[in-house]
């Protein structure tokens, strides 16, 4: 058991912990210039770093498999209802090659990372192959190819935490890349020139508190919100889990079908988009969609910083946390270098490196923190196809290596 302040059953006090801290984060992000740019997100993401670390909250706790399990899924079709499939189809399409550009990155980085660190981490061929697909992926990506590769449940721990810390260092990175002057000079940024205009109207606040401005909502917005997030989950979930057990795994082929077809994010997100797109004046209309998730979203960046505990990296995995950084490091620059060579915008650049190192529910938090809401959906289908591309790229770095 961990020996915590605040123990994992206190149910109600983490909730009044992880609700307050978020609504200090955004009240900070909307009043402070410094804390706008960093944004409330990054803040909320701290706050857990520093709590878990100081012993105060645990790192592991039913409250968090809640927000995983329930809060996200239920923020991404609010977020979607104004997502006309017809406005980003052409904007996908070009995120999709820095996409791609990026697990090639990550791909390369996990061989130089192997390269390096092999005569030091014992079965580092199997982490690599799992690495490379949660670096492309995602944590369900993590979760396959550690029982792929057979891995010790104690270097699945070890890299677990080294992967949440260095996971957490990046997040910081790319949100703060905005505000770097040599990034603003060197690439476009039309959606943070955006949303920087939007807040030059009214001097006596951040961009933020304008964006995120008061707006007209009823009672009948808040029902309708919420009831068709709900049903819209609910129904993913029950055509997610058919698809699971009816395709069999037993080829390349099905296996993948199985995998994209049995993924209840691609499933909401699908739903969600044509909802939008073929009934806008219904689901396009409801009032306050948006801030309610974006709400949920950053009670997720809080939890995203909850496991990354500092001394469990110093005492068990330090080398893996160096691995992990070779990798991310590689990705980095194989978006920015390409990513200027082939003149994409600085914000695709940012979420599409974001949807492999953390998954595409971890660039749709930064996109909506960063208030660039068109590119949610576009980021969220380039990323969720990570899934797919991932076991199978980590399936053959990690062969290749064994």
């Amino acid at each position: 058991m961990q020996n915590t302040l605040i123990s994992a059953d206190n149910t109600w006090v983490l909730w009044a912990i992880i609700s307050g801290w978020v609504a200090f984060s955004i009240y900070l992000e909307q009043k402070y210039t410094w804390a706008a740019k960093m944004s409330g997100a990054i803040i909320a993401l701290l706050g857990a770093l520093v709590l878990t670390n100081f012993n105060i909250i645990p790192t592991d706790a039913p409250v968090y498999d809640v927000v995983w399990g329930y809060v996200v899924p239920m923020a991404i079709p609010l977020l979607l209802m104004q997502c006309n499939i017809k406005k980003i189809w052409k904007e996908s399409g070009r995120m999709l090659i820095i996409f791609l550009i990026g697990s090639l990155g990550t791909a390369c980085g996990a061989i130089v990372a192997y390269m390096a660190l092999r005569n030091f981490i014992p079965g580092l061929a199997g982490v690599t192959g799992m690495m490379t697909g949660s670096y492309i992926g995602g944590g369900v990506n993590f979760a396959t190819l550690a029982g792929a590769f057979d891995i010790p449940g104690e270097l699945v721990s070890a890299a677990t935490v080294a992967d949440n810390l260095l996971m957490t260092l990046y997040f910081f990175v790319l949100i703060a890349i905005p505000s770097i002057g040599f990034f603003r000079r060197n690439y476009p940024h039309p959606f943070l020139d955006e949303v920087e205009a939007m807040g030059k109207n009214q001097s006596d606040s951040t961009s933020a508190a304008s964006y995120w401005g008061r707006k007209e909502i009823s009672l009948k917005d808040i029902a309708f919100a919420c009831a068709t997030s709900f049903i819209i989950v609910a129904v993913s979930t029950a055509i997610g889990a058919f698809f699971t057990e009816a395709i069999p795994t037993d080829t390349v082929v099905t296996n993948m079908l199985n995998a994209l077809l049995g993924n209840k994010y691609l499933i909401i997100t699908t739903i969600a988009m044509c909802a939008a797109t073929f009934a806008p004046n219904t689901f396009g209309e409801i009032k306050g969609t948006q801030e309610i998730g974006t709400y949920l979203i950053y009670l997720f960046f809080f939890v995203i910083g909850v496991p990354a505990s500092i001394m469990m990296i110093i005492k068990n995995s330090p080398l893996l946390l160096a691995f992990c950084a070779i990798m991310v490091l590689i990705n980095m620059l194989f978006v920015f270098v390409f990513g200027k060579l082939l003149k994409f915008n600085l914000e695709d650049i940012i979420l599409a490196s974001n949807a492999n190192i953390g998954g595409p529910t971890t660039a749709v938090a930064m996109a909506i923190s960063k208030g660039w809401i068109k590119l949610v959906g576009p980021i969220m289908l380039v990323g969720t196809l990570g899934y797919v591309i991932g076991t199978y790229l980590g399936i053959f770095i990690g062969n290749l290596l064994i």
